[in-house]
């Protein structure tokens, strides 16, 4: 027993000391192999150790932070990319346009359809203009005295010019400025042109054909007021007369009052009248039966072009106090009058009968005079002869003031719609024939 436990502990003892030297050789003595799965030496493991403890800011996730580094940069630059892009596209896709408001109509146009704002505001100042955005165009304007042909900078590609063209002197004066946009168009300092056009009361304005390009000329676009037959809604357009701009009428805003009160008058005429015009039919219809004294009546025999501060007050009050507005033809059935009456809710009463001259025929344009206006739906009472007025008054004197209300209420309504679209149908007109590509 005691020799069997001796030979057992001599034989562990020689196994510890074979594994001992079997380990040192492993060790220290047998030769190290290079590693076959990479392409150059494999660097010893102390040397990397080294390498790794000298460095104190050794970072375990560094790697993972170049990485969201490097994704972070990429998605930048790639969102800058992208904002360069849509810029690029916009600076594309939008229009520049420069209004040159060379009639008093130009104001009617940026102020009142446009919507647009005037710097300074001073009416008499020498030079006036103004910036806006609609659709996808850029509307700037300019106006006053001092825009004269080659004393200002152009400022877009495509130009809008607005003219009066009603007699020889505005037209000799017109046709300068025309002569100007064809030399700019000429040295491809412009490349569109439309005219807003303040036409002749019976429409002989055979002048501009020469400058239409339907015609071999350089005028893409015309807008021309009252009912001239060239409107065919696709290069000609027919475009409001608008309130009196040149004599300084507001932009009216509703107020409580001005749509519920009652008002003192029937109706309402301070105007010229004409000999041996409808205008004096008028007059002795309002003589009968005492008719005048329910009417604000004022009568001149001489035009006026310009108002008195007074005189100008006493025609605004007259249309708030009034519900119906009188609307005789003068030399064309469209007048100042007709807008301005809408501003203030009162209702036109037009003379609805077609004047001499070159306008539309009624026997062959069924909706002529005031196409446009009727065409828009215009709540207004249309009569043939002055003979209808005292049916139309003893009518008035029968409804109530709430009818009154809800009539004032749809004529203001429909003229604010009526600017809006006007508004919005001169954006698309210019955008689809200025800007390329527009149609597709």
């Amino acid at each position: 027993m005691r020799v069997t436990r001796k030979r057992l502990c001599s034989a562990l003892l020689a196994a510890y000391v074979l594994f001992s030297l079997y380990a040192a050789y492993s060790v220290f003595l047998r030769p190290r192999r290079p590693s076959a799965s990479r392409g150059g030496p494999r660097q010893p493991r102390l040397s990397r150790e080294r390498s790794s403890l000298g460095n104190e800011e050794w970072n375990p996730w560094e790697g993972d932070e170049k990485n969201e580094q490097i994704v972070s940069q990429q998605r930048y630059e790639t969102n800058l990319q992208r904002l360069k892009n849509m810029k690029s596209q916009q600076e594309q896709t939008d229009l520049k346009v420069q209004i040159w408001g060379k009639a008093a109509i130009g104001l009617y146009l940026w102020q009142h359809i446009l919507e647009g704002l005037l710097e300074p505001a001073d009416v008499t100042a020498q030079w006036r203009e103004g910036s806006i955005k609609g659709g996808k165009t850029h509307f700037s304007f300019i106006t006053g005295p001092a825009v004269v042909p080659g004393y200002f900078s152009v400022e877009a590609d495509n130009v809008v010019l607005v003219l009066n063209g009603r007699e020889e002197a505005k037209i000799t004066y017109a046709t300068q400025w025309l002569h100007y946009a064809q030399t700019l168009i000429q040295t491809r300092k412009l490349r569109h042109v439309a005219i807003v056009l303040l036409g002749s009361e019976q429409c002989n304005n055979e002048w501009i054909h020469p400058y239409l390009k339907r015609r071999g000329g350089f005028v893409e676009l015309l807008f021309v007021v009252y009912d001239c037959t060239w409107i065919n809604e696709e290069d000609i357009f027919q475009w409001p007369l608008g309130v009196a701009t040149y004599r300084n009428f507001p932009i009216v805003e509703p107020s409580w009052s001005m749509l519920r009160s009652p008002r003192s008058y029937l109706c309402n005429f301070l105007g010229t009248v004409y000999k041996n015009s409808s205008r004096e039919n008028l007059m002795e219809v309002l003589k009968q039966d005492g008719l005048d004294k329910l009417c604000w009546i004022a009568a001149r025999e001489q035009w006026q072009p310009q108002e008195t501060n007074e005189s100008f007050r006493i025609y605004q009050e007259a249309l708030l106090q009034s519900d119906l507005t009188l609307c005789p033809v003068g030399v064309n059935t469209e007048c100042y009058r007709i807008y301005e009456a809408c501003s203030y809710g009162s209702v036109p009463v037009v003379e609805d009968v077609m004047t001499p001259g070159k306008c539309g025929n009624s026997s062959i344009y069924h909706s002529a005079p005031l196409q446009l206006l009727k065409t828009m739906g215009a709540p207004f009472i249309f009569i043939k002869n002055w003979e209808e007025l005292p049916a139309v008054l003893e009518k008035e004197k029968n409804m109530s003031l709430q009818e009154k209300i809800q009539r004032r209420k749809k004529l203001i309504e429909w003229y604010r719609h009526f600017k809006a679209q006007m508004r919005h149908k001169f954006i698309n007109i210019m955008e689809n024939s200025f800007l390329p590509n527009a149609k597709g």
